[in-house]
């Protein structure tokens, strides 16, 4: 099926006024409706030759006459180009580590469907508004989604370069969960789509590219090439890449063009009025509203005698828009506390402070500190459910904890820094030490993300997953643990039933080597000078 080009497509790619190499491929089909920007990643590895793969495999596996389902037509292609780099990697030492982070659309009629792994970008741009449509699969880029930063805050942001999803260091399913991204959504005549790498967005701010497209004139190509001028003369110091695709009736905000469709409709634009009631209708409206004031005064003020005596009194409304809590410090229960009156969706500030455990997450509710490691949880040792463990997630589909320290101490003896039980919750720059069994103990069928963690000085391993718990790892930091002569211990212990994926984690010095026979063909683990490049090296 050939599909109709309504749209107007421009796009262009540079290296940047740093870089040497443009490691970004983009794929722009016309006729098909198939886009593709792809970032490669590596460092020293062959990121471009990553990138070049994955939009040489997407484009020839996406078919153009077959789109009864185009988001599984997106996910098959993705998990093919992932799964081809990989194996490429692994035949050609040179190009051990490659990958990429990828961004498609696809557009069929006057649908868009999308496709994303990674930090590259697809927005769409209407009515003088730019809207971000896909998340970046980053720490940096999450806590910009969640408020935790600002925009400005998170474009200088150290860490701003590290990801935890790409396409090629492990092998893929195309079902696999968190994975890939998929969306379809209506592409508005009057609106255009972005796709860009992250050499404009970490660059140019939302509002800087808001302008340049509201400025649109007609001349799609020329307005690609004014968003690398732009990120260039803001420094260019990464390979920059955009795709700009312009429906059939989109005119720039503030464009030559708008303004005259504006003007046009302001002359066009029929005027509305009311019919005014005949005099008669009103004079009755009046005499009936009359007459029921003057009898329901005297009924109101009899009643109002009777019962002002004893007021009705309704009970509060329950809260249903989240909002943040913030902890109170001087409270060793101030977590506890604030948690007992959060409701999903709510955010827990925790300041620095030394608080009492357990603390027992709830559905939807994200507790997060700051990461200074001045806010520390202790285990209650006479807790009658959790005795020394300082942090519990049981049952919980949604949550995120980040920033926190947990620590044992005599008086406060740590068994398990956090247990997650049957979760898939979120757990993000913790500072884990002391504990006796475990610094993270994760059992049951549990899914949960671990990034950037410093699990470290455990009497038992920094973490054990148990049972059928499939959690992911990255860039998390497992080092000095179980290292009591009597009682050796690895950094990491895993059960034979469990499917961990470890990405970028630098696991070293512990007392055994990593312990388990069903750790992923990826990334396991590293000595100290194999760890210190992240995942994503710009």
């Amino acid at each position: 099926m050939k599909t109709a080009t309504t749209w107007r497509a421009g796009w262009a790619s540079d290296p940047g006024l740093v870089r040497a190499v443009n490691e970004d491929r983009i794929y722009v089909d016309e006729e098909r409706g198939i886009f593709i920007v792809a970032d490669g990643l590596g460092g020293h590895a062959a990121g471009e030759h990553a990138a070049e793969i994955a939009v040489g495999e997407i484009a020839a596996r996406l078919n153009p006459r077959d789109r009864t389902d185009i988001e599984q037509e997106v996910r098959l292609a993705l998990t093919a180009a992932n799964n081809r780099i990989y194996e490429a990697a692994q035949a050609n030492e040179a190009w051990r580590g490659m990958a990429c982070v990828a961004t498609l659309a696809v557009i069929s009629e006057d649908r868009v469907t999308i496709g994303h792994v990674g930090d590259s970008r697809l927005y769409l741009f209407r009515n003088g508004g730019l809207r971000k449509l896909t998340s970046d699969h980053s720490p940096v880029g999450e806590q910009e989604e969640h408020g935790e930063l600002t925009e400005q805050q998170a474009m200088r942001h150290p860490r701003r370069n590290e990801i935890f999803r790409d396409i090629g260091s492990v092998l893929h399913e195309s079902a696999d969960e968190h994975f890939i991204d998929t969306q379809t959504l209506a592409f508005p005549s009057d609106g255009a789509i972005l796709l860009c790498s992250d050499g404009l967005s970490d660059t140019l701010t939302s509002a800087a590219i808001a302008v340049i497209l509201g400025g649109f004139d007609g001349d799609v190509q020329r307005t690609a090439q004014q968003l690398i001028e732009a990120a260039n003369h803001a420094g260019g110091k990464d390979n920059i890449s955009v795709i700009l695709i312009a429906g059939p009736d989109f005119a720039g905000h503030e464009s030559t063009a708008a303004a005259e469709t504006r003007a046009r409709h302001g002359i066009t634009r029929m005027r509305t009025t009311r019919r005014a009631l005949p005099q008669w209708l009103r004079n009755l409206l009046w005499l009936i509203g009359g007459a029921a004031l003057g009898v329901g005064i005297p009924v109101g003020l009899e009643w109002y005698a009777h019962f002002r005596t004893t007021p009705a009194v309704s009970p509060p409304e329950p809260r249903t828009v989240p909002q943040h809590i913030a902890v109170n410090s001087t409270d060793s229960l101030g977590i506890i506390k604030a948690l007992s009156t959060a409701i999903s969706g709510d955010t827990i500030d925790v300041p620095s402070g030394e608080y009492l455990g357990p603390v027992i997450l709830k559905e939807g509710v994200r507790l997060v500190s700051d990461g200074s490691g001045r806010a520390v949880v202790r285990s209650d040792p006479k807790s009658p459910n959790y005795p020394g463990i300082a942090i519990v997630s049981s049952g919980i589909q949604d949550g995120r904890v980040r920033g926190l320290a947990v620590t044992g101490d005599d008086e406060h003896p740590l068994r398990v820094g956090l247990l997650i039980q049957d979760s898939s919750i979120e757990a993000d720059e913790l500072d884990v030490s002391g504990a006796i069994e475990g610094g993270i103990l994760i059992e049951g069928d549990s899914r949960p993300l671990l990034l950037a963690n410093f699990l470290h000085g455990n009497a038992g391993p920094g973490a054990v997953i148990r049972d059928r718990s499939s959690p992911r790892l990255a860039g998390n930091t497992i080092t000095g643990n179980g290292l009591l002569p009597d009682a050796v211990r690895p950094g990491l212990d895993v059960s034979a039933t469990a499917q961990p994926s470890l990405l970028n984690n630098m696991i070293y010095e512990n007392g055994t080597d990593l312990k388990g026979r069903h750790l992923p063909k990826g990334k396991t683990g590293f000595k100290p000078d194999d760890a210190t490049q992240p995942q994503r090296v710009n």
